[in-house]
This record gives C-alpha cells, sequence and structure tokens, in this order.
C-alpha cells in the first residue's frame, strides 16, 4: 500500500491541474482498486461475466479521465465508489436492454454485498431508490454507495465518510430499511 503523505502530495497535485501527478497517482492506487473490485465480485451469485479485472479497468478509465480534482485519499475513493455504482447500474442496464436478465439467484440487501449479473432490473431500481434516498440523507446514500456497490467494510466506510462506526452502521441499518421498503422488499 503507497504511503498515505505520498498520496495526498499527488492528489494535492493533480487538483492543481498536474496531469503528470495523476498519471503517477493511479497506478499507486491500483491495488487498493483492484482490491475494491475483488471484494465486490466475490459477493456475486452466478457465474462473472463482469469480472473484477474488467470492473477495475472501466473504473481506472473514469478515473483516469476525470478532472482530477481530489481533495485527499477518502475523497479519491468516494469518487471510486461512484465510478463503480455508474458501472454496475450501466452494466445491469444494457443486461436489461439485451433481456439476458436469466433465472439467475436473486440478491438481497441484507448481504452488503452487490450481486450484478442476477437480476438487472432489482440494480436498476436499487440505483433509482438511491438517488432517492440521497435527497432525505445524503449520508446514508454514500453509506450504502460504498458498501454496497464498492465493498468497503463498515470501518472503511466511516473511515471515508469521517464519521464514527457506530454512525456508519445507524447509517446502514436505516438505509437497509428505507430501501427494501422502497423496494418492496418487505
Amino acid at each position: 500500500m503507497p504511503a498515505s503523505s505520498e498520496v495526498t502530495r499527488l492528489l494535492a497535485a493533480a487538483s492543481d491541474g498536474d496531469d503528470a501527478a495523476l498519471d503517477a497517482l493511479l497506478p499507486l492506487l491500483y491495488t487498493e482498486l483492484h482490491a475494491l473490485a475483488h471484494r465486490q465480485r466475490q459477493r456475486q451469485r452466478g457465474p462473472a461475466t463482469l469480472n473484477t479485472t474488467a470492473l477495475l479497468h472501466e473504473a481506472y478509465e473514469k478515473l483516469a479521465h476525470a478532472d482530477g480534482r481530489y481533495a485527499n485519499r477518502s475523497h479519491f475513493f468516494r469518487i471510486a465508489a461512484q465510478a463503480m455504482r455508474q458501472i454496475l447500474v450501466d452494466y445491469a442496464r444494457r443486461r436489461l436492454a439485451a433481456k439476458r436478465g436469466g433465472g439467475d439467484a436473486a440478491a438481497t440487501f441484507e448481504d452488503g454485498g452487490f450481486a450484478p449479473d442476477s437480476r438487472p432490473e432489482e440494480i436498476v431500481a436499487l440505483d433509482e431508490a438511491l438517488v432517492q434516498l440521497a435527497q432525505l440523507s445524503e449520508r446514508q446514500a454514500r453509506v450504502v454507495e460504498l458498501r454496497y456497490f464498492a465493498g468497503f467494510t463498515l470501518p472503511e466506510v466511516a473511515d471515508l465518510l469521517g464519521i464514527s462506526s457506530a454512525t456508519a452502521w445507524r447509517d446502514w441499518v436505516a438505509a437497509q430499511a428505507w430501501l427494501q421498503q422502497a423496494l418492496g422488499e418487505g
């Protein structure tokens, strides 16, 4: 894992428009991004058609072509989680459009994991519900995004959002309850 001070220095330089700093930063964080993508894919049920490497490379592409304005390491990983969410939701939408949803096992929200190959309609519905949740509680929506779409643990989510682990847990439980009701999961 790269030294936090080096990451912070490169993030600051990238935010100031230094493209070379961004070019140096992304390879340093590649291992951490790969671990996130791998954790995410391990939670999947059924055969993987969007594998760890594909998810990572698409997220990496989005981050490399972003405006490079990252306030700090936590901000970078929050942006990475948003990129993974966009990729996975777009993937689900493409699957829906191609009518390849099939009879895979359903994902359950309680798992804290995400199975994008299971039922793409559930993923699209979750994304739409998260947009609504963000209007009520932006932080709860971010907790879900970081945990569910990027695979961060609750202590990691707390660290990334600058909140206590207890607050992250409360937000996670409240968001689960709201989303289950919004998605009709009882």
